[in-house]
């Protein structure tokens, strides 16, 4: 879709816990959060990774100055001298209280829980993914790579490398295809009797065969463009192709979305040299008309013009290019979309009982009705979900760029692994940082502590408790780079799933330490404002 899914919350005040940017132009985020001493009120904690967004919760404050020894407080920032008196020099719990929060209890998240998985709030779950409405809904989330997705279903292969699964809703569909096409079967070839169910079977399974060859075409033209493509996926009305990114140029929008009902229509075409090369009135004669069909309708069905539909992608990319806005094609195919939406809520299930579709007229009221209204409303629902997601994504991914890592980043300071806890959030507090980076005795990061540990350590036995007991590793996907942003941040938090980073410099000096939890709030705050 258009159009992603976040986290973070912004806080009651409208800000997200942290301090504006210094004066001086270093970047460092601070929140009005003093730091905790032995005589302060607990530390706030973090969530934990992320899954198909950075699934898992909050980093924390850092910037320390470069190489600095590790038993040495760094000196204050100058953004640190210009605080409010009562603030700089009173001793507080930066790192163990956020605002608005109760003493003793962690801000907003629980450990453990990314703050990209809050439902329909992932900032991870940003890219754009064919949904077509034949097809079912594209999903909303986008979980680690390698890793089977919720609701991921039977995987089957993995066709230029893209895995391919089976829904569970594809077997309740399968059946409901078996028993109506063994119901025409009966009329056409009463012969086969019962064998006419595993003929209809065998129809249900060509019939998804022809979806995945549909699919097939836009993830090769995907590959083809560069694009990543995460999964395949069928499912109930049939499938959807994940595509991670979104196009660079109207053109190839248009092209992506066109190669899908190209296919369905080629096949038609293939399916119908098959049924005049065979006799009339036979089992494959049979089976060739009823594929033949049932792609001309997916093909003709994908090009109406709304999103999520493919034909809604090429309305898309048209209005893209006259205007040069993404987000106008987005809104327009998205509105076309919901009209189409109730356009078949109400004319499908009018046009079969008038006979218009090529079957006999039916009294209102009978099952025939009831049925197609079912089949009217599901399909309207689908539709109208996929044009409100591709909204939700298109704005989601026009405040991408607003997420920095640098300007998320909170400072941190160097302790050695001996140093008590208590004298580490003393330094912290005079330093004005919101975060603790364990180094070695050459200054070398080794690992960072964790909010969601420092809750859990009462106030009286904090100066006998060593911050090492605290600590979690640094891995190699724990090191980020200040320069990301956006969509390369959010992928990256998202590969490696924890509650905080340790930022650092292009030259390996250390920046400070991103916590998941800020950038969750960073998200959602930047969501709260219109387009």
């Amino acid at each position: 879709m258009d159009e992603s899914a976040g986290s973070g919350r912004p806080q009651p005040d409208g800000t997200d816990g942290r301090r504006p940017e210094a004066p001086d132009g270093s970047g460092h985020s601070e929140s009005s959060r003093p730091v905790d001493t032995a005589d302060s009120a607990r530390p706030a904690r973090g969530g934990s990774e992320s899954g198909e967004g950075a699934e898992g919760a909050r980093p924390q404050a850092p910037e320390e100055a470069p190489r600095q020894a590790p038993e040495e407080a760094p000196r204050q920032a100058p953004e640190e001298a210009g605080r409010p008196p009562e603030e700089s020099t009173r001793p507080g719990d930066r790192l163990a209280k956020a605002p608005h929060d109760t003493p003793g209890k962690a801000p907003h998240d629980t450990p453990g829980k990314a703050p990209h998985d809050t439902p329909g709030k992932n900032p991870h779950d940003t890219h754009p993914e064919f949904a077509h409405a034949t097809h079912g809904p594209a999903p909303k989330t986008t979980p680690p790579k390698g890793k089977k997705g919720p609701g991921g279903g039977l995987l089957m292969g993995r066709p230029f490398g893209v895995p391919v699964y089976v829904a569970p809703s594809w077997f309740l569909v399968a059946a409901l295809i078996t028993w109506v096409f063994g119901g025409q079967l009966d009329r056409v070839l009463p012969e086969l009797g019962a064998a006419r169910y595993l003929v209809s079977l065998f129809f249900a399974v060509a019939f998804y065969a022809s979806v995945l060859v549909h699919e097939l075409a836009h993830t090769v033209v995907a590959l083809r463009y560069k694009l990543p493509v995460r999964r395949i996926q069928l499912q109930f009305f049939g499938g959807v192709s994940e595509i991670e990114k979104e196009s660079e140029t109207p053109g190839r929008e248009f092209v992506l979305a066109f190669v899908g009902p190209l296919l369905s229509l080629v096949l038609a075409g293939v399916f119908y040299a098959g049924m005049r090369a065979v006799e009339p009135g036979t089992v494959p004669g049979v089976l060739l008309a009823g594929l033949m069909i049932s792609n001309l309708i997916v093909a003709a069905f994908n090009l109406l013009p709304g999103l999520p539909l493919d034909g809604g992608r090429m309305l898309r990319a048209v209005v893209w290019k006259i205007t040069g806005k993404p987000m106008s094609g987005t809104i327009a195919a998205a509105w076309v979309g919901r009209a189409l939406a109730i356009s078949v809520l109400i004319g499908l299930p009018l046009l079969n009982q008038s006979g218009a579709l090529g079957g006999e007229t039916q009294d209102i009221g009978g099952m025939d009705t009831v049925m197609d209204a079912l089949l009217a409303a599901i399909l309207a629902a689908i539709i109208w979900t996929g044009a409100g997601n591709s909204l939700r994504m298109a704005r989601l991914r026009e405040h991408l760029p607003e997420l920095r890592a640098r300007a998320l980043t909170r400072r941190a300071v160097p302790v050695e692994t001996s140093t008590p806890l208590s004298e580490a959030l003393r330094r912290a507090n005079d330093a004005g940082a919101r975060a603790l980076v364990v180094v070695d005795a050459d200054g070398d990061p080794m690992s960072v502590v964790r909010e969601a540990a420092i809750v859990g350590v009462p106030e009286h036995r904090r100066p006998w408790v060593t911050v090492s007991g605290l600590a979690q590793d640094i891995t190699e996907g724990m090191r980020i780079s200040a320069e990301l942003a956006g969509e390369e941040l959010l992928d990256t938090l998202r590969a490696t799933p924890a509650t905080e980073y340790l930022v650092v410099e292009a030259s390996g000096e250390i920046y400070g330490v991103l916590s998941a939890a800020d950038v969750e709030r960073a998200f959602v705050k930047a969501m709260a404002r219109p387009s």
